[in-house]
């Protein structure tokens, strides 16, 4: 698919519509297909155009100048055009699907066929933009009309092409805002477990892409309603029915609690925060106690930090944003008692890289639980006030500095460095000539 950059979507619609016109001068037949109909049809900008063509992939690296050919044996050619990459493919049928994702064998044809070997009908239909023509086999615009996931043919045999696929459906049912053909969604949950087939790779950016806002919490009830929550997310699963005190959650069972919280995610939330709300309880099921009293989740925070990672690696995310969620969900209770802290516990709050996240997530969970804000508010100020600061942000000695005045290097000196900084934050260091007498006060 092509590659987005900082140009405009008229720019990147213009270099799509060149590609098609330079196939179509050297004689070959040239279509825009997949997601950049669709969205066209829907009234959406396209963020990146396909295009498939009669053209055989030697013929289509000669016709352009920078190409990459990264599914050659496919028919799949790179073209990179004005900044932007381009999937340039060769009508194509595919036969003898092997491991739940590739085909054994292909072979070049026409258009009509390759539109019949795709996966739904909404993402089947084919676009001439010289002839300003659009052409649907597989009944894409009635389906687009009427807001339907529906596969191409048989649910059970396009699913058996390539499993990721029964997430797929529920991602673009959740994406757009349609429903899922009532045949295609009984095939998605009669093979909801051979999602295992699939890398988990290739799982992660769906799930990326589901629990975007704003269909975030849509996209978590179709998860569960299509049996494939407990496939790709056991551990969020185990939240459904996982009751609360009500005095401090009367929205329900934990997994409520997280869905309210997706439903409002802002519109701008990035991965780290809407992945903070999907974990920060997800340690409650497997903490709870209710012995002879109120319901509990002692140490859910930390038992969380660390099911968190387990997940995010098990989902091969990349261990800094890994790492970046794993704190927040670490420190998410510790906000709630803000208003009875020093300020030196609060800056050293402030100066964690990942607090402004922490803070969202902290007002999301204050929101749909208590519905009080007013800690979120204080944390806001006080934030607001320290970030004005600059004397708070930057320690006022380094190690460097202790060595000069005959601190060797090793545990002394970080403790020595660590209680200078937490006498700074406290106010009762605040210049460095101060903090280099109280370190030279310390070595003597």
């Amino acid at each position: 698919m092509t590659k987005k950059n900082q140009s405009s979507p008229d720019s990147l619609k213009a270099s799509a519509f060149s590609l098609a016109k330079r196939l179509t001068e050297a004689g070959f037949q040239a279509f825009w297909v997949g997601g950049c109909v669709r969205d066209t049809q829907l009234g959406q900008a396209p963020q990146d155009y396909d295009i498939a063509t009669d053209a055989k992939p030697e013929q289509i690296e000669e016709l352009f100048r920078k190409t990459v050919p990264i599914g050659k044996q496919f028919g799949v050619i790179m073209v990179l055009e004005a900044g932007h990459e381009y999937q340039v493919a060769t009508f194509r049928a595919e036969s003898g699907y092997i491991d739940g994702r590739r085909p054994g064998s292909v072979r070049f044809t026409n258009a009509r066929e390759d539109a019949l070997r795709r996966d739904f009908t909404i993402n089947g239909l084919f676009y001439n933009p010289l002839a300003d023509e659009l052409h649907d086999w597989v009944g894409g615009r009635a389906d687009l009309k009427a807001k339907r996931i529906c596969t191409i043919g048989d649910p059970t045999q396009r699913f058996g092409e390539d499993r990721l696929r029964l997430l797929r459906a529920v991602r673009f049912a959740a994406q757009l805002g349609f429903e899922i053909e009532p045949e295609t969604f009984a095939a998605v949950r009669q093979h909801a477990a051979a999602i295992h087939e699939v890398s988990a790779e290739r799982i992660r950016d769906e799930l990326l892409k589901l629990f975007r806002p704003p269909h975030a919490a849509h996209g978590l009830d179709l998860l569960k309603e299509s049996r494939l929550l407990p496939e790709v997310l056991p551990e969020l699963a185990a939240t459904v029915g996982c009751e609360q005190l009500p005095d401090y959650h009367p929205e329900g069972d934990v997994f409520t609690h997280i869905r309210l919280m997706l439903s409002h995610l802002p519109a701008d939330a990035g991965a780290m925060l809407t992945w903070s709300v999907l974990m920060h309880d997800i340690a409650k099921p497997i903490t709870q106690t209710r012995d002879e009293g109120p319901i509990r989740f002692l140490g859910h925070e930390k038992v969380g930090a660390e099911m968190t990672l387990e997940i995010m690696n098990r989902l091969r995310f990349p261990k800094a944003e890994s790492g970046e969620v794993e704190t927040c969900v670490r420190h998410h209770m510790q906000l709630k008692d803000a208003q009875q802290m020093r300020p030196a516990t609060l800056r050293k709050l402030f100066l964690r890289p990942t607090f402004p996240v922490e803070l969202a997530l902290h007002r999301l969970d204050s929101l749909v639980s208590t519905g009080s804000l007013d800690n979120f508010e204080f944390l806001e100020a006080k934030f607001a006030e320290f970030q004005k600061q600059p004397e708070w942000q930057k320690p006022l000695v380094d190690g460097s500095d202790l060595i000069a005045l005959g601190q060797a290097p090793g545990e002394e000196l970080g403790r020595l460095l660590k209680d200078i900084r937490n006498r700074q934050l406290a106010g009762e260091l605040t210049t460095r000539e101060q903090a280099l007498a109280l370190a030279r006060e310390v070595l003597e």
